[in-house]
């Protein structure tokens, strides 16, 4: 069997077997397959799709190129969640302490930014100290001890996906259903989460812009965990705007930590609440989703959410003189307000113009080599449906670089579109 092979059937549009894709994984790990023979053929991929048995084989074989790991030695019900990537996501800085706050341990492991969608870990490590490289054997401690762990993927864990995912970042192939559902699901699955809960995100600033797109990938995952035996939930979320006001790494960890502090903005709070309280259920610690939500809403008011969050920066040797005062994070050397040019309504942010006009400020990468500038982005001070007028605030940039902040400006302000009649505002969640 060769490499070569394998890249041109999938080019000719054909059906590879399980043997095909196990040997071509375990091969590129090896290194016997090279880093343009993978890019070769994720983009034939992205070009001419996979059915969902080869979907699920490639699923298993990135999961089984490295260590499967078993929690139930550590917590009785391991419960994970993955969002599919947006704009001004930072769920799972704030969900995560909810919902261990209410005796559910969480452990994750979360990734790179990819694309104009931002990372959580390049957002944590806006946090001095902050680890996100725990060896197995630290996450399952840590995860018995504290009962939440917020890392990065194990090298030892579905290697074969941290591998493609660098990959994919910069050879255009971030886009294709089978490629997102396989690198979230095997990392779910090598993670030894029991039961899974997973955001899928749709609109004009998710990989998935439609309804229907959305809904192909939530099934393709949920299929993929049932047969792996998982319990699993997929939530159609809205992503045509930025979730939140802060789109930017620090920016977003003051507004999750404001939002633990029950300051946060209305719509992103609403959203931890929802996916917090399913969480709750599949983890067996609330009976229905009203009782989920009435715990989410207490481990804020009594400040044992944002208690969790410190625990979990101390725990993963962080500074957490940054959670207590948030002015100490860094900030960008220019910030400018920028007003409404005219009195009306929100029609529409642009997320994804957003999210592209933040990684040009250096908040994410257009190389896998680039550094993240964590004190660059914008905050957007209204929401589609607002009303606004002529002068009042319409977005603020935070910018290191004059030349890069004229640009931002400009691709920010064309991102908003206004009407002189009411818009109606969007929802948070579609099914």
């Amino acid at each position: 069997m060769r490499g070569v092979d394998i890249i041109i059937k999938k080019r000719d549009k054909g059906e590879l077997t399980l043997a095909e894709i196990e040997y071509f994984i375990k091969s590129f790990i090896s290194g016997e397959v090279t880093d343009y023979q993978a890019s070769a053929l994720l983009m034939a991929i992205v070009l001419n799709g996979m059915n969902p048995r080869e979907t699920t084989d490639l699923t298993l074989a990135m999961a089984n190129s490295g260590h499967m790991l078993d929690l139930s030695d550590v917590v009785d019900l391991a419960v994970d969640k993955h969002s599919s990537g947006g704009v001004g996501d930072k769920t799972s800085l704030a969900v995560l302490p909810i919902v261990a706050a209410c005796g559910l341990p969480v452990g994750k492991m979360s990734g790179r930014g990819l694309g104009f969608s931002g990372g959580t870990l390049d957002k944590l490590e806006s946090i001095p100290g902050y680890r996100v490289d725990l060896t197995t054997e630290e996450f399952k401690h840590q995860l018995k001890e504290k009962g939440i762990v917020l890392t990065g993927q194990s090298l030892d864990l579905a290697p074969a996906d941290g591998k493609l995912y660098a990959l994919r970042d910069v050879t255009g192939t971030v886009e294709s259903i089978p490629l997102i559902a396989s690198s979230i699901m095997c990392k779910k699955l090598a993670a030894g989460a029991q039961a899974i809960l997973l955001d899928v995100k749709t609109g004009l600033g998710a990989f998935m812009e439609t309804v229907e797109q959305a809904r192909q990938l939530a099934n393709l995952m949920v299929d993929i965990g049932q047969l792996a035996g998982r319990d699993v939930v997929a939530l159609l979320s809205d992503m045509n705007q930025p979730l939140g006001y802060a789109v930017g790494n620090s920016l977003e960890v003051i507004e999750a930590i404001e939002t633990l502090q029950d300051n946060g903005p209305e719509d992103f709070l609403e959203h931890c609440l929802y996916v917090s309280a399913y969480m709750l259920v599949l983890g067996k610690r609330a009976n229905d989703l009203t009782e989920g939500r009435a715990m989410a809403e207490k481990s804020i008011a009594d400040g044992s959410a944002f208690e969790k969050f410190r625990v979990l920066v101390a725990a993963q040797g962080g500074d957490v003189s940054y959670a207590d005062d948030t002015s100490k994070f860094p900030r960008a050397a220019l910030v400018e307000v920028v007003e409404s040019p005219q009195n009306g309504y929100v029609a529409q942010i642009q997320a994804r113009s957003v999210g592209e006009a933040a990684v040009a400020l250096g908040a994410g990468r257009a190389r896998k080599s680039d550094p993240i500038d964590h004190a660059v982005g914008f905050v957007i001070h209204h929401k589609v449906g607002d009303q606004v007028k002529k002068g009042e605030p319409l977005f603020t940039i935070h910018a290191n670089d004059q030349g890069k902040l004229a640009e931002a400006r400009e691709a920010v302000f064309s991102a908003h579109a206004f009407r002189e009649e009411p818009v109606e505002h969007l929802p948070l969640f579609y099914e």
